[in-house]
């Protein structure tokens, strides 16, 4: 599966965003798919995960009631919503496939990521 993560940009404080991640392979519909982020000098950070049918998510709790993931398996696409968005939100997000999945916050479970798309949300 090859992951290619759009929709990035910048925002005031309190707006919205929608970021996409476009999948290329026969994979996508049977692995989870998730979001997670790396603000500059951090560490990658868990964000949400959809099941591989949409039926099930997850989100950390600093992201929860702000954002949203969805999938599209006709389209091969999988979305997130972000609304409510604050400046300790910028950075780059990365979206990410696992074909099977016990932690969701464990990075080396997730077999392909996507190249990131740079948020930057101004106070």
């Amino acid at each position: 599966v090859q992951l290619q993560a759009s929709g990035g940009g910048l925002v005031q404080a309190g707006g919205s965003l929608r970021l996409s991640c476009a999948a290329s392979g026969r994979t996508f519909s049977s692995s989870f798919m998730a979001w997670f982020r790396q603000a500059p000098g951090k560490e990658r950070e868990f964000v949400a995960v959809i099941s591989r049918t949409g039926i099930f998510t997850y989100y950390d709790d600093s992201m929860k009631g702000r954002f949203t993931i969805s999938r599209d398996n006709a389209k091969n696409t999988m979305y997130l919503q972000m609304n409510s968005l604050k400046p300790e939100d910028t950075a780059v997000y990365y979206c990410a496939a696992a074909l099977s999945l016990s932690d969701y916050y464990n990075l080396q479970q997730y077999n392909y990521w996507g190249q990131g798309t740079l948020v930057t949300v101004s106070s």
